[in-house]
C-alpha cells in the first residue's frame, strides 16, 4: 500500500511539472509530503526526502537571469573552443560579420543582452555555426566560403540570434535540471538520511550544466526548434531591411556541398527540409530586394 502511494506521489510531482507553476509544485509538493509524514502514511525519512526533492526541483526551474544566460554561454563557447581554434587572420571579415549582426539585433526584439552580441570565425573548413545564450556567434570559414552573397550570411547569423533570442538553450537547461532533480528523488531517502540539503542537491544541476550545453552543441536541438529559428530568423532580416529569401538561397546552396556527417548535417534538419519549412512563410515578407547594393562590400570582405 505504502508503495503505491509513493509511486502515486511521485507520477502526481512529473505531471504537475507540465500543468502548473514550479513554484506552486514546490509549495504542494512540500506541504503534501510533511502530511503524509505526519501521519503515517509515508515514513518520515521518506516525507523528508519528497520535501527536499520538491524544493530542489523549484530551484532548478527558477528564472535564470541575464547575468547567469552569460555565464552559462560563456562556458559552452569554451567548450566550443576546445575544438575548434579562433581565426584571426582577416579582422576586416570579423568586423564585416559583427556588422551584419549588429544590424539585424539593434532592429530586433532583444537588441540589449547581457554583454551584446559578438561574432568571431572558428579556423575550420566544416560547414557550421553555433550561438551561445550568452551572445557568442561562431561561424566557421567552410560556412563563409560557401556563401554567395551577404544576404546568405544575413540568413546563418539571424538563425543564429534567433537560437539566443529563443532561449533554446536555456529552456533545454531548465528542462534537463529539473528532470536531474526528478532522478534525485528517487534516491533522496539515503539522502536525506545522510543529512544532504537543498543546495547540495542543487549542486547537482549545477555540475551538469556544462554537460547539458555541450550536449545540445553536439547533438542539436530539436527539429521544431530549428524550424523555429528559421522563421525567427526571416522576420529578424526583414526588419533589418535584409530579404528573407537570402537565407533559402543559403539552404540551396547547403544542399549541394553539406555532408550529414559533420557542421550543419549532423545537428541540422536536411536543407530540404528547412527549405520546405521556410518556403511556407517566406512570401509573406514584402522586402524590397536590395542585395544586389551590397553585394560589391560581401566580395570585397570574404575574398
Amino acid at each position: 500500500m505504502k508503495t503505491k502511494i509513493i509511486i502515486s506521489l511521485a507520477v502526481l510531482v512529473v505531471f504537475s511539472v507540465m500543468v502548473i507553476s514550479c513554484q506552486a509544485l514546490m509549495k504542494a509538493a512540500d506541504v503534501g509530503a510533511q502530511i503524509a509524514g505526519a501521519t503515517g502514511v509515508i515514513d518520515q525519512n521518506t516525507a523528508n526526502a519528497i520535501s527536499i526533492s520538491s524544493r530542489a526541483i523549484g530551484s532548478a526551474a527558477e528564472e535564470i537571469t541575464p547575468e547567469q544566460e552569460y555565464y552559462i554561454g560563456r562556458a559552452v563557447a569554451a567548450n566550443i573552443l576546445s575544438s575548434y581554434r579562433l581565426w584571426s587572420g582577416n579582422a576586416p571579415l570579423t568586423a564585416y560579420l559583427n556588422q551584419i549582426c549588429a544590424a539585424i539585433t539593434i532592429n530586433s526584439p532583444r537588441p540589449d543582452i547581457y554583454n551584446g552580441y559578438h561574432v568571431a570565425i572558428l579556423d575550420s573548413t566544416e560547414i557550421n555555426a553555433f550561438a551561445t545564450s550568452g551572445g557568442h556567434i561562431f561561424v566557421t570559414r567552410g560556412l563563409i566560403n560557401a556563401a554567395r552573397s551577404e544576404e546568405a550570411l544575413a540568413g546563418v547569423i539571424a538563425h543564429e540570434i534567433a537560437h539566443i533570442q529563443l532561449q533554446h538553450s536555456i529552456k533545454a537547461i531548465k528542462n534537463s535540471r529539473v528532470t536531474q532533480a526528478l532522478m534525485v528523488t528517487g534516491t533522496s531517502a539515503a539522502g536525506a538520511a545522510a543529512g544532504m540539503n537543498v543546495n547540495q542537491l542543487t549542486d547537482v544541476f549545477n555540475e551538469s550544466v556544462g554537460e547539458i550545453v555541450s550536449t545540445l552543441v553536439s547533438n542539436g536541438y530539436s527539429q521544431t526548434q530549428e524550424f523555429e529559428a528559421d522563421n525567427t530568423a526571416m522576420s529578424l532580416m526583414a526588419a533589418a531591411g535584409y530579404n528573407p529569401s537570402g537565407l533559402l538561397d543559403m539552404l540551396r546552396q547547403l544542399s549541394s556541398v553539406q555532408t550529414s556527417s559533420s557542421g550543419f548535417g549532423k545537428t541540422h534538419p536536411t536543407p530540404a527540409q528547412r527549405i520546405t519549412n521556410a518556403e511556407k512563410s517566406v512570401g509573406s515578407y514584402k522586402v524590397a530586394d536590395t542585395s544586389s547594393s551590397r553585394q560589391s562590400r560581401f566580395t570585397t570582405a570574404t575574398r
